[in-house]
């Protein structure tokens, strides 16, 4: 085979070309600190580390989303630690104002803190996050949740839907509490059922709370508690008319039907009478408004004492059903908190074994790097060398 002069130039010349490119490639790697540079480097573990970079992106924007419902659930969290200081307040507050020797000055100024807590309520269920937003709006968070009307009403002016981030591939959690669920429904009584007096009254009859002996013989619905003699009661359900239980009446004596038992102290008189009905709901802004007008009402008779002892011991149960009901909130967000934390923990794991398997595939291993370059160093000096050899192979060199 004949090989000719030009074709010897140039095989020399592309050798050292490669060579180059081999070297400048190194180079680049080296000063990278990569291994792949081009999917062409490694195709297949170019493929999985794009794989492996998607991933550890998806990764990061949960890190975000639960730092935000993170931040949040704390400022709700705080709210509510704030909201349980007051409500106990004023629960102090009424169990002073229902002492019976403090007198009409003294529960007018009870009433005027009271009135100042319920601003400090009204505050805090408008209470904003770090970015401005509404805590208990729903949806809603650029709406103000709560507000009064024209007749001094609370009312609540967001949604009940609560935003679900998502934080993990797998999992949503809520980022806050609606300001009705929270504020607004509060159960009434002892969670079962409430007693009142009827205003009416012409005897001395104070109603307890009551409370539930067996549960699965409470019949829901609205019964009435008549004294058909200063001795004697009946209990009727007032959809029915029927007489539930009846006998006769000792001052705190327990009286019990359907499961359920009150007690009436003092002495009522005949046609007084007591409801006693399935709970129902109350926000905590009517809760305020009823104990401040209470403590507004002089008791200047018998009857009027025996009103305001009802209505005082009504209210301490409900602003207990408001304190158990706060902590159950308090106890649902610090369960979300909870899985944060450890979807924190688990994404921070999961990142570290992504970040070592994309440092498997990608990065550089330096000592064969530099080893190979010195290699490829001495082969592009011997191919230069060669060529440059090559070059006097000519004739005209010997003419």
């Amino acid at each position: 085979m004949r090989i000719s002069t030009a074709g010897m130039h140039q095989l020399a010349l592309e050798g050292i070309l490669q060579r180059n490119a081999d070297l400048a490639k190194t180079q680049n790697q080296i000063a990278a600190g990569k291994r792949i540079l081009t999917p062409s480097d490694d195709p297949t573990g170019a493929v999985r580390a794009l794989d492996l970079d998607r991933a550890l992106a998806e990764s990061q924007q949960f890190k975000r989303n639960s730092d935000m419902v993170t931040n949040r659930l704390s400022f709700e969290e705080q709210t509510l630690s704030d909201m349980t200081n007051l409500m106990q307040r004023v629960r102090d507050l009424t169990v002073q104002g229902a002492n019976a020797t403090v007198d009409v000055n003294g529960r007018k100024a009870i009433a005027t803190e009271i009135k100042d807590r319920l601003n400090e309520l009204m505050g805090l269920a408008n209470r904003k996050d770090a970015n401005g937003e509404y805590l208990f709006s729903g949806y809603s968070t650029l709406t103000q949740p709560f507000g009064t009307n024209a007749s001094g009403a609370v009312q609540y002016a967001g949604d009940q839907g609560v935003r679900s981030v998502q934080t993990s591939p797998t999992q949503k959690i809520a980022d806050a509490h609606s300001g009705f669920e929270v504020f607004m429904r509060v159960a009434t009584g002892n969670g079962t059922f409430s007693t009142a007096a009827n205003a009416a009254n012409t005897g001395s009859g104070v109603i307890d709370s009551g409370t539930v002996t067996n549960p699965a013989a409470w019949v829901r619905g609205n019964y009435a508690l008549q004294f058909t003699s200063a001795t004697a009661y009946q209990i009727v359900n007032t959809a029915t008319s029927a007489v539930v239980s009846s006998g006769a009446y000792t001052s705190g004596q327990t009286i019990a039907f359907n499961g359920v038992q009150v007690s009436v102290r003092g002495a009522p008189a005949t046609g007084d009478t007591f409801s006693i009905n399935s709970s129902t709901t109350e926000d905590m802004f009517t809760t305020l408004q009823k104990l401040v007008t209470t403590l507004a009402r002089p008791n200047v008779t018998p009857q009027d004492r025996a009103q305001f002892d009802t209505e005082m011991g009504n209210t301490l149960t409900q602003l207990d059903r408001a304190l158990d009901h706060t902590g159950d909130v308090r106890a649902d967000v610090g369960s979300r908190l909870s899985l944060l934390d450890q979807s924190a923990a688990s994404r921070d794991q999961r990142e570290l074994d992504m970040n070592t398997a994309l440092s498997d595939l990608r990065d550089l291993d330096y000592a064969s790097a530099i080893t190979r370059l010195n290699v490829q160093l001495v082969g592009l000096q011997a191919a230069q060398s060669s060529y440059s050899k090559l070059g006097q192979l000519s004739l005209f060199n010997y003419l």
